[in-house]
């Protein structure tokens, strides 16, 4: 006998389900099968057990007795000796052995069809059934009740097409999709065939996949590929494979297999991992080719996982002519409190054949160690570190990136400040470290103490009404500076001499200040700063005319100087507009706008200093003049200037605007503004009390940018004084000279900088943009993590973050920069220039082809400059680079070749040949 359930009625009503039990009862006991096969629920419209005694007791509910109990009129409780006996009929319900002991529920669109002799159920039309953690879609789904197994399949459409391929999905798991799988609910055991399931980055194609009873899957026949397509470009193929979601895939013998095409490529076994986050394991590394250190495995290593809040990464690389290295970086991560990393890396480089005279040693390191912390962690309290430190020579034995090769600076900065609630204090402490590796001069001041008062007014009532008083808005601040600096060679770190050239110093600022009220178009600023420095050397110079030099002798003790400053300065502003075409509205050009900032100081600075200046000759020429010198030069914060100064100073800053008939831009009535020059200008000074040269050289300067495209910025020094034959300074203005000039330009710049792109063509089809892996944020991963290893993989293969959807790319800069001065024998005058031009860019030869240039040209030796060439193919889950650097003393080439999923990236195949030039410049 059999029950068919009409579309869009999938569920048995409460009607039909009790008519169900009448019609059958007679012919078949609840003790040997239960109807239908899985209890139905009236209340909830779902198959489920109902809450009733338990299967196969036979045990009666018993009759309850019930003592009457009333209250009186004080509220007590009084027994009232009448008793009722309250009798409740039951139905002993006897359960089938082949129960459900949790609830299914079920929707199919089409019908539900029941068969009641053979106990199996047969839904048709997009079924949908959640069993426990378990969720089942699919064309067609039968199940037994006898044996307890469901049986999913698709169907076939009237193309022939398969429909409604079942898809499995566990709770907090991937899905599987198949053609067809058998599924037993009692056991929560399973078999799949012909399936597809996507696990973190890849995907698993199998022939038949066996699910046990712990959630784990036993696959037969598998392929894991990270490529998308199906089918798909690449994959690696094994018979047997253990799939234990979230966690690991396990494999046997594995043979990679690229367009179908088997290759010699075998692996024994293999693993990979499909957690998110960290993950305990081995590092591979890659194979490189050095012509000055051999054959070599770089980057293998070990990665430790400690937890959420801290990781460790160590790397090693060994060359086959003895060169090896080892890298050690742990860091650290606590979300909104702080942030971390630390690296030490120690290399030992061999250039060569020890045979040969070209064979070159050396020991180098690096320490590297970046912190950063959360604001709002402690309130009032911030610690900030940035240290990059290391040989001068590191960079040129073991750094192949362009960038790095090519600066010369290494700098480190290590902070804690503290700021008190309500109140105008704030402390800082610090260490700074600064290293050229051209020169190997290193320089390091630690500790470094800044104790700052911000203004207050201490003449102003903590809560006054209306209008403040003149004298209620001076302003008082105080701020203390502690400095222990040394300079030295990377040579001498350590060494007695290390610590016997620091020079400490402390200075001491009081500033006053008067805030006054605004006149209609002035704003009026007198103010009054007291400084004063302590040192604890004094350094002398002694010109020997032997050795033609200066010897340099120190003498200890505590020495002080100081300084005081009064000021008063006026600002305004001063706006000015031509129109074009008043009657004409429709006019390309419509108005330009001129704004004239003028500012004017008279300041006074008496002479407190000049008995620390000494003069001594530098040279045994007679035509050579002495020069001064301080007591306190390159000693804590240096000398105070020399001689008084009782003048004016001056600047005047203009800005120059364009209003311009848009076509194209309808707001604000059609009218764009157009920036023609964004600042222009002069500043100087005049010294009333000075004896001689109390005009100072002009200082002049200007930017702007043309057609929001090209950056451009110059600035200059002009100097209004003539200078004699020997190339000093006369007491006399050029324009007294007969010049028509305000001066002669000494020293100056110039500067432009432009980009060029083409617009952004976004197509949608594959290789259309960067590697996106590349860019995402794995989960469980912190920003500071993700953004390390993008930049380690960005040193590692340029080519994953080239984006094909910009066609073509341009960026241009130059600089300019020249020095009037005299020639070392001070008898003629001289010239120096300085240039530098940069360029890159990339283009795309078709939508997959990118090549891509960066380079420079050198003015003085007339040929380009460090140049780098990539080229890049993208071939959809794999990607391709060619690196080349021809020029230089540096030379390289590599080819590389590499999975663009993150899960396999260390899975590349590379190809480097490295070329060093020993023998020249190797700083």
């Amino acid at each position: 006998m059999s029950m068919f359930f009409s579309r869009n009625k999938p569920v048995i009503s409460a009607a039909v389900y009790g008519g169900l039990c009448l019609l059958v009862g007679s012919l078949i006991t609840l003790e040997s099968f239960t109807v239908p096969a899985i209890p139905f629920s009236a209340k909830t419209g779902f198959f489920e057990r109902d809450t009733l005694p338990p299967s196969g007791t036979g045990i009666p509910v018993p009759e309850k007795d019930t003592t009457v109990v009333s209250t009186d009129t004080t509220g007590r409780k009084q027994d009232t000796g009448i008793v009722k006996t309250v009798r409740i009929d039951t139905v002993v319900v006897k359960y089938s052995k082949d129960t459900l002991s949790v609830p299914v529920k079920y929707h199919a669109d089409d019908s539900v069809v029941l068969n009641i002799p053979e106990k199996t159920f047969h839904l048709f039309g997009k079924v949908n059934i959640d069993y426990d953690q378990i969720n089942l879609k699919g064309a067609e789904v039968d199940y037994d009740q006898s044996t307890n197994i469901l049986k999913a399949r698709y169907r076939l459409d009237s193309a022939g097409n398969h429909v409604g391929a079942p898809i499995f999905t566990q709770q907090g798991q991937q899905p599987f999709q198949s053609d067809s799988m058998l599924y037993d609910f009692k056991s929560k055991r399973g078999k799949i065939y012909s399936t597809v399931t996507q696990q973190g980055e890849g995907f698993i194609y199998s022939q038949q996949v066996k699910k046990e009873a712990d959630g784990s899957f036993n696959s037969f026949k598998a392929r894991y590929t990270t490529c998308d397509y199906d089918p798909p470009h690449f994959d690696f193929r094994a018979n047997k494979v253990k799939i234990i979601p979230n966690k690991m895939l396990i494999s046997g013998p594995a043979n990679l297999e690229v367009e179908g095409v088997p290759t010699p490529l075998f692996i024994p076994f293999a693993i990979f991992p499909l957690t998110h986050g960290q993950r305990t394991g081995l590092l591979p590394p890659t194979y490189e080719v050095s012509q000055q250190k051999g054959i070599g495995l770089v980057n293998g290593g070990y990665y430790f996982g400690l937890g959420q809040y801290a990781d460790l990464t160590l790397r090693a690389e060994v060359y086959s002519y003895g060169s090896w290295g080892m890298t050690i970086n742990p860091r650290y991560f606590k979300r909104y409190k702080y942030s971390g990393s630390f690296m030490l890396s120690i290399n030992s480089t061999r250039f060569g054949d020890p045979e040969t005279p070209d064979f070159t040693k050396s020991k180098d390191f690096r320490i590297m160690w970046s912190h950063s912390m959360d604001s709002k962690a402690h309130p009032g309290v911030t610690f900030s570190a940035s240290v990059n430190a290391g040989t001068s020579t590191y960079n040129y034995y073991n750094i192949t990136d362009p960038a790095a090769r090519l600066n010369n600076i290494l700098s480190s900065s290590i902070a804690f400040s503290k700021t008190w609630a309500n109140s105008p204090f704030n402390l800082t402490l610090s260490a700074n470290h600064s290293q050229n590796t051209s020169t190997r001069q290193v320089s390091i001041s630690l500790p470094n103490l800044a104790f700052n008062m911000n203004t207050i007014y201490p003449f102003q009532p903590n809560n006054f009404v209306g209008t403040p008083k003149w004298y209620e808005k001076i302003g008082i601040g105080y701020s203390l500076n502690f400095q222990n600096a040394v300079n030295f060679a990377d040579s001498q770190f350590l060494k007695p001499v290390f610590f016997k050239d620091f020079q400490t110093g402390i200075q001491h600022q009081i500033p006053i200040s008067l805030t006054l009220p605004t006149f209609k178009f002035l704003t009026v600023s007198p103010g009054v700063s007291y400084t004063e420095r302590w040192y604890t050397k004094e350094q002398i110079l002694n010109f020997d005319p032997k050795l033609n030099k200066l010897d340099t002798t120190y003498k200890s003790g505590l020495y002080t100087a100081r300084q005081v400053t009064t000021s008063i300065s006026l600002s305004t502003a001063v706006y000015g507009m031509f129109q074009f075409n008043k009657h004409d509205k429709d006019a390309r050009i419509q108005a330009i706008r001129h704004v004239m900032r003028p500012s004017i100081s008279l300041s006074y600075q008496p002479d407190l200093n000049s008995q620390f200046y000494y003069y001594r000759r530098v040279d045994t020429a007679a035509n050579i003049p002495m020069q001064p010198f301080s007591y306190f030069d390159g000693i804590g914060f240096g000398p105070f200037g020399a001689g008084k100064f009782g003048g004016i100073s001056f600047s005047l800053d203009n800005n120059l605007e364009m209003k311009m008939k848009s076509k194209k831009d309808t707001t604000n009535g059609g009218i764009k503004k157009v920036k023609l020059l964004d600042g222009f200008g002069i500043t100087g000074s005049y010294n009333l009390v000075a004896d001689s040269f109390k005009l100072s050289p002009f200082s002049i300067y200007a930017r702007t940018t043309l057609f929001n495209k090209v950056n451009i910025s110059a600035n200059g020094i002009i100097d209004p004084y003539v200078y004699n034959a020997y190339g000093q300074r006369i007491d006399k203005y050029v324009w007294q000279a007969g010049q028509r000039t305000i001066g002669t330009l000494r020293n100056g710049s110039i500067s432009l900088s432009t980009s060029f792109k083409s617009p952004e063509k976004r197509n949608g089809g594959e290789g259309s943009g960067p590697d996106t892996t590349a860019n995402m944020n794995v989960p469980g991963q912190n920003p500071m993590e993700a953004e390390q290893e993008r930049m380690r993989r960005m040193h590692e293969n340029p080519g994953d973050y080239v984006d094909f959807n910009i066609p073509w790319s341009v960026n241009l800069s130059y600089s300019l920069n020249f020095n009037k001065t005299r020639t070392p024998d001070y008898k003629r005058d001289t010239t120096i220039f300085v240039q530098s031009l940069n360029f890159s860019g990339d283009f795309s030869l078709s939508p997959k082809w990118k090549i891509g240039m960066s380079s420079g040209f050198d003015f003085i030796h007339q040929k380009l400059t460090y140049t780098t060439l990539n080229i890049s193919r993208d071939l959809h889950c794999w990607r391709m680079t060619i690196s080349v650097i021809p020029l230089g003393f540096y030379k390289s080439f590599s080819i590389t070749l590499s999975p663009t999923a993150g899960i396999l990236h260390d899975l590349r195949i590379n190809r480097t040949r490295q070329f060093y030039d020993v023998f020249g410049n190797n700083q």
